[in-house]
């Protein structure tokens, strides 16, 4: 299996392309693990941790994620396949192995821990009365899924973020079809490509990226000419 070289986080965001075809090539176990070491690093609300991710890598299982998906290649293509969920009820659960890790590791203090114990689960539990708890932990399991295509990018691989299936299916997939306290976030493909996909482009900048108020291009934002030094300015705004 030929691998480019490892990129700069910086480069894995600029080109890092969806593919759609993949060599047939298994991952190193080597390679794999340290992906998914990767992937798992990834922030979470409250350090909870709502989130896990199955590494699918079975001819008939990544058929039957194919399946699930609207036949889509990717699954059948790619070596693997990685299925993140989202775990709505990690909070309610065994959380002292998060907390003593995190007080030996000094990340927090003793007082923190207990903030982190009490007001946190209060948070969760407020969410559950509010029918937010799926939503909130979706949230945590993207936030890895993102880590992942950017480890595989900065890898020299390629991947395919996945919407577009059917829950259940891709459930019984992964083994967890009796588990309503968990769902599936999203579906990513990774493998080595079999072309170089191009750039599709994106729209200007200041088309999404605001300054301070939703429709207010950023460029907006920036130091105007002869403004006091590291002074922000709206150009063109009542003074």
């Amino acid at each position: 299996m030929n691998i480019r070289p490892p990129v700069s986080v910086a480069e894995a965001i600029r080109t890092r392309r969806s593919a759609r075809r993949f060599r047939p090539d298994p991952l190193p176990d080597g390679l794999l693990t340290e992906l998914l070491a990767l992937t798992v690093e990834a922030p979470s609300s409250w350090n909870f941790q709502s989130r896990s991710v199955v590494a699918v890598t079975a001819p008939e299982d990544r058929e039957a994620l194919a399946r699930a998906a609207n036949d889509q290649d990717q699954p059948r293509l790619a070596p693997v396949t990685l299925v993140f969920l989202a775990e709505c009820d990690a909070w309610r659960g065994d959380l002292s192995d998060v907390l003593t890790t995190a007080r030996a590791s000094g990340a927090w203090s003793e007082e923190f821990a207990r903030s982190v114990a009490t007001h946190g689960v209060d948070f969760q539990r407020d969410l559950a009365e509010r029918g937010l708890l799926r939503e909130y932990a979706v949230k945590d399991a993207m936030i890895a899924a993102g880590f992942a295509m950017l480890a595989a990018t900065g890898a020299g691989l390629a991947s395919s973020p996945m919407n577009g299936w059917d829950e259940a299916e891709v459930k019984k997939v992964v083994g967890v079809d009796d588990r309503d306290d968990l769902a599936v976030a999203l579906l990513l493909s990774i493998g080595l490509p079999v072309e170089e996909r191009r750039h599709p482009g994106r729209r200007p900048r200041d088309r999404h990226v605001f300054h301070g108020r939703y429709g207010r291009p950023w460029s907006m934002g920036l130091p105007t000419a002869g403004g006091p030094s590291g002074d922000l300015h709206d150009a063109g705004a009542p003074r």
